[in-house]
């Protein structure tokens, strides 16, 4: 295991100290318990966001702590869920009087805490919603999850809900928004290999030298199938037709999300980003909203996802509001 760490142990802290000291402009870090909190926080009479999960997914959670998306951020040990103790305190750190949500991946130790979280909050008289995103096309289920996971469609809940509450929408209105945006978005992802965690010392899953995982999850979770590895375009179909099968648009807007999985180069998603756009387009869809990059990673795992969001003129505006965080920065 090469890795620029210091102690495994130490993972987490020492990126949320040099994550704090190189953006406190943004945001404001507390250890101990351990979250990430926009710098203006509590904002008074906005619905506060907050989010969670895992560490080892950077930019996800912390990177989209700021105006115009999350509130706070909840990071637990690498590829593990925070517990209720630092969920519930994130949640009073960003209470500004109108209630907060949680947007909850769907994996089960991430919506036992948040729920314990949210429950524990109730008894300090602060009015928490939850929704939890399952994007994931590749399963219906598996054994970290009852139904499908949450992957990078996490990223557009966060942005168009956090665009909704800083708008200056009220908690059922902001709720409304989140689980429109999680009924119509759609997300598969391939494995070229497995990534390493800290303590562990040892790549998560066995992939041979030819081989690739479709359909994996963002902790190593089985895909599924394992297929020879293959040109770009060809593993790009295998992740574009579930989605497509999914949805089942007829025509209409789109957002089509190319997240690269830690290490991938971005040469290598722009190559898949050119083919998925030409399936969705010879499908009858019109891609007006594009975002590719490393948004929602496995550490260094080398792969892609594909996440397609149907857009209406709601959601458009609210992809396009301003935004001010590490990173995503439009309009500010």
């Amino acid at each position: 295991m090469k890795k620029l760490i210091n102690d495994p142990a130490d993972v987490v802290t020492e990126t949320l100290k040099g994550f704090a000291t190189a953006h406190a402009d943004l945001v404001t870090v507390h250890l101990d318990p351990d979250y990430v909190v926009r710098a203006d926080a509590p904002v008074q009479g906005k619905v506060g966001l907050v989010s969670g999960g895992g560490s080892g997914h950077e930019p996800l959670h912390a990177g989209f702590v700021g105006l115009g998306m999350l509130d706070a951020a909840v990071p637990g040990a690498v590829f593990t869920s925070p517990t209720p103790d630092p969920i519930l305190e994130a949640t009073k750190a960003v209470d500004g009087g109108a209630g907060v949500l949680h947007i909850v991946k769907n994996y089960t130790g991430d919506v036992l805490n948040f729920e314990t979280a949210a429950e524990l909050a109730d008894l300090e008289e602060i009015k928490v919603r939850a929704v939890v995103v399952n994007d994931d096309v590749a399963v219906e289920d598996s054994t970290w999850t009852a139904g499908r996971r949450g992957v990078a469609g996490t990223v557009l809940v966060e942005k168009i809900a956090g665009a909704a509450a800083e708008r200056g929408d009220d908690l059922d209105a902001v709720v409304a928004v989140a689980e429109k945006v999680i009924g119509q978005v759609r997300s598969m992802g391939v494995a070229l290999t497995a990534c390493t965690v800290p303590h562990a010392g040892k790549p998560s899953f066995d992939l041979g030298e030819d081989e690739i995982e479709i359909g994996i999850g963002i902790h190593g979770e089985p895909g599924r199938h394992r297929i020879p590895m293959a040109p770009a375009d060809a593993i790009t179909d295998q992740l574009v037709d579930p989605i497509l099968a999914d949805l089942k648009l007829d025509g209409g807007d789109v957002l089509l999300f190319v997240n690269g999985m830690g290490g991938t180069p971005e040469s290598e998603l722009y190559i898949v980003y050119r083919h998925a756009r030409e399936r969705l387009e010879a499908a009858g869809l019109t891609v007006t909203r594009s975002l590719v990059g490393n948004y929602i990673t496995s550490l260094e795992m080398q792969g892609c996802s594909i996440t397609v969001l149907k857009l209406d003129d709601e959601l458009t505006a609210l992809w396009d509001a301003p935004v001010n965080t590490v990173a995503l920065v439009k309009g500010v």
